[in-house]
């Protein structure tokens, strides 16, 4: 980390007060299992839905603006970052930008009732930060396919407020002393219940993956009533559309990629879990 703003001095402050992540634990290393330095096996993790249930006819405490916006105006719009050198139709698009897509459609298929078509795309390239530009004034609803975005966090204007990241759902190959990009959908930090609301699609399609649930089995699903009762099908309607992870992964980078050169896009199996940030040395 360098020092020539505040937000460098705070990083450096941390390690110097408490150490490296190894020195905060006292114990065996060969204890921590899932809070370890991942190396390049299985990231895929759903973290356990809970209780997603109000009970029978309850509404849930608070409301999303923007759920209630985007059901009011019958469709969102999600933002796509693709390579500089994209060329093409993105929602005709594979591999990761097809993958972006993809999400974007699940969560359309989440919130109307199983309709993968009311999400509109914008596409930006990945050399400025006009994507999250763009998510801050509202012109978007959901960003995704920046490799780069965590750095948004850090580096964009306070007055473009702050940015969720969902669970991601594609990570790089990099090594971790390099650090690791991630892709995930992100939303406005104004809206927490609806940024909880993606980060639960994001999720389910692991979650399915884990419980052998396909697309014709998408009514093994948990209801979902937290988020208000019209919406309880949201995650059933979800897979009904996308399929499990490997299913997402299989229409866009093809059926015959093993597992084995999927790297870090596979589930975990307990093993390790920790990544640093990408290019937090840059900060």
């Amino acid at each position: 980390l360098t020092s020539h703003d505040a937000s460098s001095l705070v990083f450096m402050n941390a390690v110097y007060c408490v150490g490296n992540y190894m020195e905060i634990f006292d114990d065996d290393p060969n204890e921590w299992k899932m809070n370890q330095i991942n190396r390049g096996t299985g990231m895929l993790y759903s973290i356990p839905f809970g209780n997603v249930e109000n009970g029978a006819g309850a509404e849930p405490a608070a409301h999303s603006l923007t759920l209630e916006k985007i059901k009011n105006e019958g469709f969102f719009t999600c933002g796509v970052t693709v390579p500089d050198d994209f060329e093409g139709d993105i929602t005709r698009s594979g591999n990761l930008v097809g993958m972006s897509v993809d999400y974007c459609r699940t969560l359309s298929a989440a919130i109307f009732y199983g309709d993968s078509e009311r999400a509109h795309f914008l596409n930006f390239t990945d050399t400025n930060n006009s994507s999250a530009v763009a998510l801050a004034n509202g012109t978007l609803d959901v960003l995704v396919g920046g490799r780069n975005q965590q750095e948004f966090d850090f580096e964009t204007s306070p007055s473009l407020g702050g940015l969720y990241f969902s669970t991601p759902y594609f990570y790089g190959n990099e090594s971790a002393s390099n650090g690791v990009s991630f892709y995930s959908m992100v939303t406005r930090e104004d809206d927490v219940l609806f940024a909880s609301f993606v980060n639960c699609v994001v999720m389910a399609t692991i979650y399915a993956q884990e419980n052998d649930i396909q697309k014709h089995k998408s009514r093994e699903m948990p209801l979902i009533s937290i988020f208000g009762s019209e919406i309880g099908w949201a995650l059933r309607s979800a897979i009904f559309y996308s399929g499990s992870y490997d299913e997402i992964y299989a229409r866009n980078f093809g059926s015959g990629v093993a597992k084995s050169a999927r790297g870090r896009n596979t589930l975990n199996d307990g093993g390790p879990l920790m990544l640093p940030f990408l290019n937090l040395s840059k900060l």
